[in-house]
């Protein structure tokens, strides 16, 4: 298994506002689930999507996010 499907990642894209939008991928027993949000503290974090995939589609998802929509790879927010 792909050590990257082992653990959170998170990938971030800053917003013009000092916000930042953000992907959480959550490893869990079989999928894996794919957060997508905004954050600006102090404010609570806004979830505006979630969905579940399998392993083998995180590797093209996560291409897909950091070479078409910008994200970079980055520390968890909170």
């Amino acid at each position: 298994m792909d050590l990257f499907v082992l653990r959170h990642v998170w990938l971030l894209r800053p917003c013009s506002d000092g916000g930042t939008e953000y992907v959480c991928f959550r490893p869990g027993q079989d999928r894996v689930e794919v957060v997508e949000g905004y954050h600006l503290p102090p404010q609570m974090p806004l979830i505006k999507r979630r969905k579940w995939l399998d392993s083998a589609e995180v590797p093209h998802c996560r291409r897909q996010l950091e070479k078409i929509q910008g994200y970079k790879h980055g520390q968890p927010l909170f």
